[in-house]
């Protein structure tokens, strides 16, 4: 009995093992983030494997060297200069005769990669991802092998070869953390393997899911496998692909087998498959639904390599002047942020799930967009976007302008690198070319990149701008309102103000002027900000600044007529480290705080931005707080963000009136006195019934300070790189916030983790410091986990308050040199908005009247351009005598609405007179805006419609908006500060009523 039983321990332990051989035989990814040395200096043979650098800083990655500078100093002072990092790691007994690749997801700006003394490569765009082929230079197993990386994050770094700078390396727009401040991997294949997504380093495209055929009502689709496979063995194989497709349970839902092909010795090849799927879910925005995509290549009956793809299908379309996803319409709302989404003392170095929370808050706000500026963003951003269900735009590398030679080409090859590196990631529906127009020639070498890498993706390239490509498959000006009946314009940046979250109105401490402060900013060409009122706003002045913004673009949406708008993003979403224009030394337009403290326009954005076009769930927000000093004896005006037909106002119980309605979302409440109590605002629609309600109530005496805690959603891990978010509040004796204190508050860090910190106005933004203040009664921290597991406590105290403690613990994780811990592992998708629904998502509120003919006296071969769809050309008239235009409908009907773009809109007023078979329907000065005006008319039936300009046009400062150049934007016209007798239109449409 005893002789059987050893036997058949020998016999599991020996199958054990052959199985941990043959998983190991195919491929191995290592998380290759733990233990690296760091040394910020240029020091000779650092490179070298017997260079003793035992007194160098134990680092973790990701970590930039100059991380703990960000927001202390504003962009042009963060620290520059080369900076080394080394590890010391040994390859598994399993590796020997095998190959081995390492994978940055980025360097900044220079990384020159030396293994064992000996130089492997450069990569020197600071931006994308690169590989590199390592066997020949390591070490087999047991031996040790040294990684050597040399960094310089100078501003002008210069490409080796061509002497060419980059563009992107922009001291305005790109936050320079330098080192390897992302993540780092290692690969362990066979002879026979797939290749890695790294075009320029390695010359390989890697894997390429997509789906095709939709059939969405029915949950069909295509799935279509093209895998790249290299033979670097000695002998032709012949390559086999199979295909296993998991859902997100982990569920195998499909196996199929592809080609069978023939790889010659050092050869490349594509195999391909493909498969019918049903029952698919499809991602859709807020509904981040995964698959994982196994692709394995057999030879001889024998796996010799495995690739997981996580990826997602949806179906996209740009069409009509429209963005559809999954057949449904969707308006674009969202924020142009900067690429490095960064925090404070940590720049863009966080772990994963803390850019899940980051971008999850996003399309809390009711945002589906974030276009990217003005750089690639790596990996872990785009990941997350995948699983928060966030709709990504993605550039290239541009800062602004068009360029020629050398500079050009870093562009192209940077956008194929990034298609090709991100291609599966669902959450890209646009690839961005430029962050201003491009030449046409320029515009078709992008759309060859991207017909040639992505073809069948279902995404859109294009440039800011480009109203006039025939190429681009999208555009949309950075300041205005463009509409299209053809590709789809969305403004990629149309709020620019400032505001701190410290400063909630004139009437609260700090008793902040709205507009004051000045600035501490020039401009790139060395001038002085003249006028920073717009960029030191208040939280109420920069939250009403928001919505009157968005309202432009909401009265064109889609459903609004056959030319449309199809939305634009709000810049920025987070309090960036990059260029400003207020008095802080760090950018103010966020709608949350550097540490992602919501401000009022978060707020207001969920009222405004809620559904896919219409607004589908009625919400009303009250802007500010209701916590005044009954000594200062507050009157205010109090504004109510709603998407109800009528607003009425309460304070505790008594009604004060209903709102006076602008902008279609704001209700304004004249001259409301402070009583301590409850502020409640009710909406109603149109038949007078209650359907939304939100309310302030006054906060007591501050009491005591609480603590609470923001972690990965699995728990805190021992990694010497995880973080956990400490929020403080200062809190009435009922746990209620206390919206006006201002209280310091002291921490304090026991056990296995360290304090890092947060940000605050004051000497420095009191980064790195143990004592800061609360704002608005709340504010944030960051502690970072030590590499031991165990129980960590933070305490924090303030004069005449109670104080508070926390206590948590972190769990152990691998920290081997090749670890098999990921920084994305088990971090959930968010599926909280559910499917697309299969109900259309656009209400037609008018219809377009069609015209025949068009006649007047002064330049009549113009005339079409003004119903051109081509915002970049005009009719205008020859002098006053001349100004008049005559449209003849197609038939006689109703005529109730004119939409004018004037040239000038921001900075001109015209005085306009419109007439329907000689009835006078309209006569009025237009209003400025960002593009387009809506012009309500004498509802007149008739058939010949004629609009006239009745005097000067008068230029006006009320909307100026000033360039980073330091030059005031003229909204078209060359010189918008003289009256003119001109009557620039560039176009024109009428509408009826839906009546239907």
């Amino acid at each position: 009995m005893q002789l059987r039983l050893t036997h058949l321990l020998l016999v599991f332990w020996f199958t054990n093992i052959n199985f941990g051989l043959a998983q190991q035989s195919h491929r191995a990814t290592f998380n290759f983030n733990q233990n690296w040395k760091l040394k910020i200096v240029d020091i000779d043979h650092a490179e070298k494997a017997d260079f003793n650098d035992s007194g160098w800083k134990h680092i973790n990655l990701p970590y930039a060297w100059n991380q703990d500078e960000a927001f202390k100093f504003d962009i042009t002072h963060l620290s520059t200069g080369i900076a080394w990092y080394r590890k010391t790691f040994t390859l598994p007994e399993s590796s020997d005769s095998k190959k081995v690749f390492i994978e940055f997801e980025g360097v900044r700006q220079l990384g020159a990669v030396y293994i064992n003394g000996k130089f492997v490569g450069r990569h020197e765009n600071g931006v994308m991802a690169f590989g590199l082929d390592l066997t020949q230079f390591l070490n087999p197993y047991p031996q040790e092998n040294v990684i050597a990386v040399k960094t310089d994050n100078n501003w002008n770094y210069k490409e080796k070869l061509t002497g060419s700078s980059f563009q992107w390396n922009n001291n305005n727009f790109n936050a320079n953390y330098g080192g390897i401040p992302k993540n780092v991997k290692l690969h362990i294949t066979q002879n026979v393997y797939q290749t890695l997504p790294l075009f320029t380093s390695l010359g390989t495209e890697g894997t390429y899911v997509y789906a095709s055929d939709f059939d969405v009502s029915k949950k069909e689709a295509t799935i279509n496998i093209s895998t790249q496979v290299k033979n670097e063995s000695n002998n032709p194989v012949d390559a086999q692909l199979k295909v296993k497709i998991k859902d997100l349970q982990g569920k195998q839902v499909a196996a199929f087998d592809g080609d069978i092909t023939q790889i010659a010795p050092a050869g490349m090849n594509f195999l391909r498959g493909q498969q019918n799927l049903d029952n698919l879910n499809f991602w859709s925005w807020g509904y981040g639904y995964l698959y994982t995509v196994v692709t394995e290549i057999w030879v001889d009956e024998n796996l010799v390599d495995a690739v997981s793809t996580r990826t997602g299908f949806r179906k996209a379309e740009f069409k009509d002047g429209m963005v559809y996803l999954n057949d449904r319409v969707l308006m674009m709302k969202g924020y142009a942020q900067r690429t490095s989404n960064e925090w404070p003392s940590l720049g863009m170095s966080v772990p994963a799930w803390i850019s899940d929370y980051s971008n999850k808050l996003m399309v809390e706000s009711n945002a589906n967009l974030v276009r990217w500026m003005h750089v690639t963003p790596w990996k872990q951003d785009v990941e997350s976007c995948d699983r928060v269900g966030l709709i990504q735009a993605m550039p290239a590398g541009d800062s602004e302008s068009d360029v020629t030679g050398r500079r050009w080409d870093q562009r192209l090859e940077l956008m194929r690198d990034a298609i090709i590196y991100n291609r599966n990631n669902p959450s890209i529906l646009f690839y961005e070319s430029g962050n201003e127009s491009i030449s046409e020639a320029h515009m078709a070498e992008m759309l060859q990149i991207k017909n040639k890498y992505d073809p069948n993706g279902g995404r859109a390239i294009g440039s800011r701008e480009m109203l006039d490509s025939e190429l681009a498959e999208y555009g949309g000006e950075m300041l205005y309102i463009n509409k299209s009946a053809d590709i789809p314009f969305w403004a990629t940046e149309y709020s620019r103000d400032e505001g701190l979250r410290k400063y909630w109105d004139e009437f609260t401490p700090p008793y902040h002027k709205e507009g004051s402060g000045g600035t501490t900013h020039t401009n790139v060409n060395g001038t002085k900000v003249k006028d920073a009122s717009a960029y030191n706003h208040n939280q109420d002045a920069h939250a009403i600044e928001d919505v009157t913004r968005w309202f432009d673009y909401w009265e064109m949406r889609p459903g609004t007529g056959e030319r449309v708008s199809s939305g634009g993003v709000n810049i920025i979403f987070s309090d960036s480290n990059t260029h400003y224009r207020g008095q802080e030394n760090y950018r103010r337009s966020g709608e949350v705080d550097p540490m992602r403290i919501p401000k009022d326009g978060f707020f207001a954005h969920q009222v405004i931005w809620d559904g896919w076009v219409e607004t589908e769930t009625p919400q009303a927000h009250i802007i500010g707080h209701w916590n005044y000093l009954p000594k200062d004896q507050v009157t205010k005006d109090i504004t109510v963000v709603s998407t109800a037909k009528e607003v009425e106002l309460f304070l505790n119980g008594e009604s004060l009136g209903k709102g006076e309605q602008s902008k279609r979302f704001l209700f304004t409440f004249k001259n409301i006195s402070f009583e301590p109590g409850i502020l409640k605002a009710v909406g109603y629609n149109e038949a007078g019934q209650v359907i939304c309600e939100s309310q302030l109530e006054t906060a007591g005496e501050p009491t005591a300070l609480k603590l609470t805690k923001i972690e990965r959603p699995s728990g805190a891990v021992a990694n010497g790189a995880d973080y956990i978010i400490v929020q403080v509040e200062v809190v009435d004796k009922n746990g209620k916030r206390c919206p006006t204190a201002l209280n310091t508050v002291d921490f304090k860090v026991e056990g296995e983790a360290v304090f890092i910190g947060g940000i605050a106005q004051g000497p420095n933004n009191y980064i790195g410091s143990k004592t800061l203040p609360v704002e608005g009664g709340v504010n944030r921290v960051f502690i970072k986990t030590t590499e031991k597991s165990g129980e960590t406590t933070i305490s924090a105290t303030s004069k005449g308050l109670l104080k508070d403690v926390l206590t948590f613990n972190t769990r152990k994780v691998d920290l081997s040199d090749l670890s098999e811990d990921f920084p994305t592992d088990k971090l959930p998708v968010n599926l909280d908005f559910g499917e697309t629904p299969r109900t259309s998502s656009i209400k037609i509120s008018r219809e377009l009247l069609k015209i025949a003919a068009i006649h007047s006296t002064s330049n009549e071969n113009d005339v079409w351009k003004a119903v051109d769809d081509n915002e970049l050309t005009q009719w205008e008239n020859a002098s006053m005598e001349s100004s008049a235009i005559q449209f003849e409908l197609k038939e006689k009907t109703v005529i109730n609405q004119a939409v004018l773009k004037l040239n000038g809109w921001r900075r001109k007023k015209y005085p306009v007179r419109i007439t329907v078979d000689d009835t006078l329907v309209y006569k009025g000065i237009t209003p400025l805006s960002l593009g387009y005006v809506t012009l309500d008319l004498k509802p007149v039936q008739g058939k010949t419609i004629q609009l006239e300009l009745m005097g000067e046009s008068e230029s006006s400062d009320e909307m100026e908006l000033v360039e980073i150049t330091g030059k005031i934007d003229q909204a078209g016209l060359e010189d918008s500060n003289a009256s003119t007798a001109k009557f620039p239109i560039i176009e024109v449409e009428f509408y009826k009523q839906n009546t239907q």
